[in-house]
């Protein structure tokens, strides 16, 4: 999958790159709830200049910053995978729902600490969200500030090994086939230990009150 970009697409819509770079659909967004970049960053507390460089694909969106987006704007986050501008959701109660995503398929999202793919992307107003997570930094002090959201966060080690960190316990090592459950609120990290590849499955949910939709992932 090709990296994010605003360089337009085969057919000139850059909105078809939005797969690779959700600030692309988060400019449409903005423009058909008919929103400043300064109007977006006082819902969000994000500044505006972090804004601008995501809409133009000069800045990649984490986790955290997705969902203040989302949650800023009152809409889902899958919203910001779409490959077009969706229509406004209609909130239903569903039953005997369904989604399945093939090996390898999914948006994705690059940043200088994972790479994420999300699976069942198609999928609105979800509870759990999974994430397969390619971890790329290899030291804490690479890593940046820990990672924060609402709700819990489930992670199954795939592939290699990993150190799990976070602000109330010191780190672990977790190797394929370990697991740990955690509280998102708590600061938290993984980072790739040896030469080797590491990727994580990781599955984070929501409190009802903080969870409108649907949330999903990202670091910076």
């Amino acid at each position: 999958m090709r990296p994010a970009s605003l360089r337009e697409s085969p057919n000139g819509d850059p909105r078809a790159l939005a797969e690779d770079n959700p600030g692309a659909v988060l400019r449409e967004i903005r423009k058909e709830l008919g929103l400043t970049l300064a109007d977006v960053s006082q819902r969000t507390g994000m500044p505006v200049s972090t804004l601008s460089k995501a809409e133009t694909g000069k800045m990649s969106l984490s986790y955290e910053k997705l969902l203040r987006i989302s949650r800023g704007l009152d809409i889902d986050i899958t919203r910001l995978f779409s490959t077009g501008v969706p229509s406004p959701v209609t909130r239903r109660t569903a039953t005997g729902r369904r989604s399945i995503t093939l090996a390898g398929e999914g948006p994705s999202i690059r940043t200088a600490t994972y790479n994420y793919i999300y699976p069942s992307a198609d999928l609105l107003h979800k509870t759990l969200n999974p994430m397969i997570i390619d971890i790329k930094v290899r030291s804490i002090e690479d890593f940046g500030e820990l990672m924060r959201h609402p709700g819990e966060e489930y992670a199954l080690v795939l592939e290699g090994q990993c150190e799990f960190y976070c602000d109330l316990y010191a780190p672990s090592l977790l190797n394929k086939g370990d697991s740990v459950y955690f509280d998102g609120a708590m600061g938290h990290g993984y980072v790739a230990v040896g030469d080797g590849p590491c990727r994580i499955l990781s599955i984070c949910s929501a409190t009802q009150d903080d969870l409108k939709s649907a949330l999903q992932p990202i670091n910076d």
